[in-house]
């Protein structure tokens, strides 16, 4: 199965206590460098349930057909369970010198007890499918580990680096690499290090980390990472991190440790486990005597129902419900550029009902652009801007960037003729004198201190622009008799309305804004995403007072952000949700949930999911305990052995069967506003 990056989990890891022996044929170490153990599948385990399985049929056929010694069929089945009951043993001695009991001690038990009645058959059936649903779950796990490594390779082993001494390209090892060292990566190589563009100017394929397909532009000063594909120019790149720093090796490092988180349900199963097992086989016992007493029954048929008990009441499906849902689940995120960093954040943000969202970088581009211009009557559009951009190339003020940007978007001549007397004041604007021409752009006041007239409908607009959360900048050509208003504001992110209108639909009650800003301009940006409730001018530790608010009455609060200065309420938040990952060292180790593409269509997708496990949860545990019930009332109806192994077994395959299907699960299309 393809992944778009292979940081996530393809399916279940230790479903169930029984996996632990996985442990001695697949092995995975908490990151210490950037070296990873290499996992290796399963063929033990295989092996060994094929062979329980080939000698219990050799076994069953001998007998039935062939009207073999019983000698012979039983050194088949004697065969059979050890092949399918050495790992259970040992799993269970383990659990016992530990001073726990477990699934694995219940089997056993079982299996044991149909020896002893001479109905080797069922016990060695036992066996087999307690081995295969185990042998599945490795090969699921190995999945799982080599889905992380394939990751991991996508980082070259070796690497051009620009000699300090000579300046001659040398073939390095990645590993020797260090801070400050220049890498020269030349078309069509990934890249081996996260560094800065110091030379030279390309596209990359960043899908390997953020699952984005469109390809990247790189210039000098840009951000490139490890494991990322180079297009068609050759770069220089400055090493910044060190390569078990790198955001790749971060990212597989935050995998093995959401592999290892347990959801509250998993706790909760885990908590009463083993006393259960205890109530398991004290009832058992019971049953036994209490058989014993009956004056009709022989030893047999008290020992027997005793074993039918142990197997009808043995919780394995409940205790893989939750892992087997969860861990495919962070799989399937993870193919729509969403990481979790943990089962349990998943299952939280299944509850979460109020959104509380940050503005600028979040529901905003983060940048501002020219978002209108308006002309006085017969002025020219082209020649205002041409003649604000000639001013602005001078200013440093950061509204003066938007506006030389989009006379170049437009095609509009950047150069002059003649641009003399340049002034900048503080809280006003700048003016110059343009072609002989005076112009000056920024405020009203500006305009009153140097005695030029404001032309008609320039207040009014400029004040409609401020209305609506823009900034107006007032240009006026004197002598020209050239006017209007450029309206500069933080531009929406196009999905962002949409995102808001299905995360309703979802089922979140309440959003949010939370924003620094002036109220009148998150107002503005309020209105039209149509949120419910807006807190401006805010400070970092204000924002985290107002989280503990909407926290109230027992509310699940989530909290996204640019996952810089929102890093504190990230951190108070039931859950907290970073934008952009792949470039933000703060939204990788304070967020709970990372969405990698940088945008907010990956929101819905993370919530979608996040229910829709939850849902499965409650399916497969309610499931599992309707079927425990059945079977341990049937063992009071004469349950064979057989049937009691079989719908065991067979609600634990359909509970796992159930969990899976999270990865073929055909998700909404939220960029069409269906669900």
């Amino acid at each position: 199965m393809h992944l778009n990056y292979s940081l996530t989990v393809e399916s279940h890891s230790l479903l169930c206590e029984r996996s632990t022996y996985l442990g001695s044929e697949l092995t995975t170490t908490p990151r210490t460098s950037a070296k990873h153990p290499v996992s290796s599948p399963p063929i033990a385990s295989a092996i060994s349930t094929l062979i329980c399985a080939s000698f219990t049929i050799f076994g069953f056929v001998l007998t039935r057909w062939f009207d073999a010694n019983f000698y012979a069929s039983l050194a088949m089945w004697i065969v059979a369970y050890v092949a399918g009951g050495a790992r259970p043993v040992r799993e269970s001695l383990s659990a016992m010198f530990a001073g726990k009991l477990n699934v694995d001690t219940l089997m056993v038990a079982a299996a044991l007890g149909a020896a002893i009645l001479g109905d080797w058959v069922e016990g060695a059936i036992l066996l087999f499918l307690f081995s295969l649903s185990g042998t599945l779950e490795a090969f699921a796990t190995y999945r799982t580990n080599r889905s992380i490594e394939s990751l991991v390779q996508l980082r070259p082993r070796q690497a051009t680096r620009i000699s300090k001494e000579t300046k001659s390209d040398d073939i390095v090892e990645v590993d020797l690499l260090q801070i400050g060292d220049v890498v020269r990566v030349r078309p069509g190589e990934r890249f081996a290090i996260d560094g800065i563009v110091i030379e030279g100017e390309s596209w990359v394929d960043e899908s390997t980390l953020t699952g984005e397909s469109e390809a990247i532009r790189k210039v000098i000063g840009s951000v490139v990472y490890s494991g990322t594909m180079n297009g068609q120019g050759t770069v220089l790149v400055q090493m910044t991190k060190a390569i078990a720093d790198t955001t790749l090796e971060r990212i597989v490092h935050m995998v093995h440790e959401a592999q290892a988180q347990k959801t509250p349900t998993q706790r909760f199963v885990e908590s009463w486990q083993q006393p259960y097992v205890i109530g398991v086989f004290i009832s058992a016992f019971l049953v036994f005597v209490a058989a014993m007493l009956i004056p009709t029954s022989s030893w047999y048929d008290a020992f027997y129902h005793a074993m039918v008990l142990l197997v009808a009441a043995s919780p394995c499906a409940v205790v893989v419900s939750s892992p087997s849902v969860m861990l495919s689940a962070i799989a399937l995120a993870g193919r729509h550029g969403v990481l979790f960093k943990g089962a349990v954040h998943l299952e939280t943000l299944g509850k979460v009902d109020v959104l509380a969202m940050d503005k600028t970088g979040t529901v905003t581009m983060g940048k501002p652009a020219v978002t209108e211009v308006w002309t006085t009557h017969g002025a020219n559009v082209a020649r205002l801007l041409s003649l604000a951009a000639a001013v602005e190339k001078l200013s440093e003020h950061p509204l003066a960037i938007p506006v030389v940007e989009e006379a170049t978007r437009r095609g509009i001549p950047e150069h002059v003729l003649e641009l003399k007397e340049f002034h900048s004041h503080t809280g006003l604007g700048v003016y110059a004198r343009v072609d002989g021409v005076w112009v000056g752009v920024g405020r009203e006041s500006l305009f009153q201190t140097y005695h030029v007239e404001l032309l008609p409908g320039i207040v009014e607009n400029a004040q409609r622009m401020r209305d609506a959360g823009q900034t107006a900048l007032i240009v006026i050509a004197d002598e020209e008799r050239v006017g209007g208003v450029i309206g500069v504001a933080d531009r929406l992110r196009p999905e962002a309305a949409r995102t808001i209108a299905t995360l309703k639909r979802l089922g979140v009650r309440e959003i949010v804004l939370l924003t620094g800003d002036h109220e009148r301009v998150a107002q503005a940006i309020a209105k039209e995403l149509g949120v419910d409730e807006v807190r401006a001018s805010l400070l970092p530790d204000e924002k985290v007072t107002e989280l503990t608010r909407l926290s109230k009455n027992g509310r699940h609060v989530a909290m996204i952000g640019d996952g810089v200065n929102d890093a504190p309420a990230l951190a108070t938040a039931d859950v907290g949700i970073a934008m952009g990952g792949a470039g933000t060292d703060v939204a990788l180790e304070v967020a709970d949930v990372v969405l990698m593409r940088d945008d907010l269509k990956g929101l819905p997708m993370a919530v979608w999911i996040s229910r829709v496990a939850r849902k499965r949860v409650r399916q497969n545990m309610v499931f599992a305990f309707v079927m425990i019930a059945i079977l341990v009332l049937s063992t009071f109806f004469e349950l064979p052995l057989w049937i009691g192994v079989l719908g065991h077994e067979g609600s634990t395959v359909l509970v796992v069967l159930n969990g899976l299907r999270m990865l073929w699960e055909r998700t909404p299309a939220f960029e069409k506003d269906t669900i």
